[in-house]
């Protein structure tokens, strides 16, 4: 039998195992566990770190349970690679192996007040004052400003960095430490795609920059070691897999760009998950935005390959609108539903929908926007609703897009498509018709844990995996053409942006009133008074939607 190649996907609401056929890229089997967050406090989103990784060996134990009814030997695995949702920042105890506390996920907006303070102590108040080496504007969205907020606010944090016993990562590296033996060896690293989000990174010198640690106040001492995208990091220490390889990492954009076979400079893709992400390869160079977009690391191949690049336009809420419509309003029963509402209505009837949750990300970097619905009326009902949350999604895409187009020079005259959103075919063509370009999705779309897994079948020592362009398999799509014209699609768009311009500078940290004589209040606590950390575990009843 052909070789195999499993990836694990741990992204923001679930976590998958799949495995893939290494000579067709076709998938063999899968599963797949929702993950449950918690809201403690307003503009607050966190996920337990036990429960992330009791849902990846779930999910590795039931799949292998699945190839054999297959009759699929799982010896025929011949390594794992990891993708993850990135800035999700996580602090453990490495000689317990106990999470010190919650992971704080990367739409969480309880930093506010820590990035205003930043930047107010940056010359002419400047978000971009870091950009020069991080690629990245100073937001609630990285993860040096969360580790930031651990160090400030939690007790058991600080002791344990303290004392030595501190580790930090993002989700990539909590899952590879725990899966090569936690506190019994476990490896500690992460890889470039990752490290690049979290504000601590120089993507020049391709290493922890001392001097943006500095700037953070955070020690470099608990920090993962950087690796490329393409190695055998360890190998697993325990489950139905033990001791294959894991050998390839990416974060989940970075996954979903190898995934959709995106190697040349120019080529692009947007991913439609919980956000959206639209990545562009720029190559060996780094190219900086003047519009809005972060300058990231796609991938670096193997210890002796050069990095690759990336312009991204992130967008914080896609498919997290339509969970928001089911859990918070129950306008629709189920994700799938919201396809079928808004087909009923065929339009938004002049309602658009801005899901400002957690401020807005490309390309207005404004944390203080909030979601808002405008241009009611007594005629709009819910299916319009659910055709103007679809549309945002569109229109968030336009964009970025256009911010692409912008700072390339070069328009895109097609867009890759894939993410779990693409399967609404009501969107895919609402796609098309607000880009004015056609929709291009792959039949198969699980193309992140596809990148991850074809990562790790290239690292040198597995090499089952060929990514000579040649060799490359061949990818099966469907493309949505653009069905209406040019200036419908202008108008609807003008007012979208006139939408956007009210959803601004909603939720500020100015003085609001006076209390206990300490002045400002952020998002309902004084100011210079902590907030008491959520408990350390998430206790799935919190979480009734």
């Amino acid at each position: 039998m052909d070789p195999l190649v499993a990836a694990i996907d741990q992204g923001t609401s679930s976590t998958r195992f799949l495995v893939f056929n290494a000579k067709t890229a076709e998938l063999v089997s899968c599963h797949q566990v929702e993950i449950n967050q918690s809201f403690p406090k307003e503009g607050w989103v966190e996920e337990d770190p036990k429960e992330i990784m009791q849902s990846v060996y779930d999910c590795i134990e039931r799949t292998c349970e699945k190839l054999g009814q297959l009759k699929v030997d799982i010896s025929n695995i011949k390594a794992v690679g990891v993708t993850n949702q990135r800035e999700t920042t996580l602090v453990w105890d490495k000689e317990t192996g106990e999470p010190l506390y919650n992971a704080i996920v990367w739409l969480d907006l309880r930093t506010q007040s820590t990035v205003e303070r930043l930047i107010s102590k940056a010359p002419e108040k400047n978000k971009n004052h870091l950009k020069h080496k991080t690629g990245l504007p100073i937001s609630t969205y990285f993860s040096a400003v969360k580790l930031r907020w651990m160090l400030d606010n939690v007790d058991e944090v600080r002791q344990a960095v303290l004392s030595g016993r501190a580790l930090f990562g993002t989700v990539d590296s909590w899952i590879i430490w725990c899966l090569t033996g936690g506190r019994n060896g476990g490896i500690h690293c992460t890889d470039v795609s990752n490290a690049s989000r979290t504000m601590l990174f120089n993507i020049h010198t391709m290493d922890w920059d001392p001097e943006l640690c500095r700037y953070f106040d955070v020690p470099m001492e608990i920090l993962p070691k950087v690796r490329s995208s393409s190695e055998i990091y360890g190998c697993m220490k325990s489950s139905s897999l033990a001791g294959i390889p894991i050998s390839g990492c990416l974060g989940d954009q970075s996954a979903a760009l190898v995934g959709q076979m995106c190697f040349e400079d120019g080529q692009a893709k947007n991913t439609y998950g919980t956000g959206c992400f639209l990545l562009r390869n720029t190559g060996l160079k780094p190219v900086m935005s003047t519009h809005g977009l972060l300058t990231t690391v796609a991938y670096k191949m193997g210890k002796d390959r050069p990095p690759c690049y990336a312009l991204e336009g992130s967008v914080a809420i896609a498919g997290a609108v339509v969970r928001w419509l089911k859990d918070n309003m129950g306008i629709v029963q189920s994700t799938s539903e919201i396809e079928k509402l808004a087909t009923a209505a065929g339009t938004s009837h002049g309602c658009y929908f801005v899901p400002a949750f957690s401020g807005l990300y490309a390309p207005y970097w404004e944390p203080s926007a909030r979601g808002i619905i405008c241009g009611l009326t007594q005629f709009t009902n819910r299916n319009h609703l659910a055709f103007a949350a679809l549309e945002a999604v569109c229109f968030q895409t336009r964009e970025i897009l256009d911010a692409m187009n912008q700072d390339s020079g070069v328009p895109m005259l097609q867009l890759q498509v894939d993410g779990g959103m693409t399967s609404n075919r009501l969107l895919m063509q609402l796609q098309a018709d607000i880009l004015c370009v056609p929709v291009v999705r792959p039949i198969m779309s699980e193309t992140t844990a596809l990148g991850a897994a074809m990562a790790a079948g290239a690292a040198e020592g597995v090499e089952v995996w060929s990514l000579s362009p040649g060799q490359l398999p061949v990818v099966v799509r469907e493309k949505y053409e653009p069905k209406i014209n040019s200036d419908e699609s202008e108008f609807r768009f003008a007012r979208w942006k006139k939408a956007v311009q009210k959803a601004m500078n909603w939720e500020t940290t100015e003085p609001c009133c006076n209390v206990n004589g300490l002045g400002k209040k952020v998002n309902g606590t004084p100011w210079g008074v902590p907030p008491a950390p959520p408990p350390s575990r998430v206790d799935p009843r919190d979480h009734q939607h």
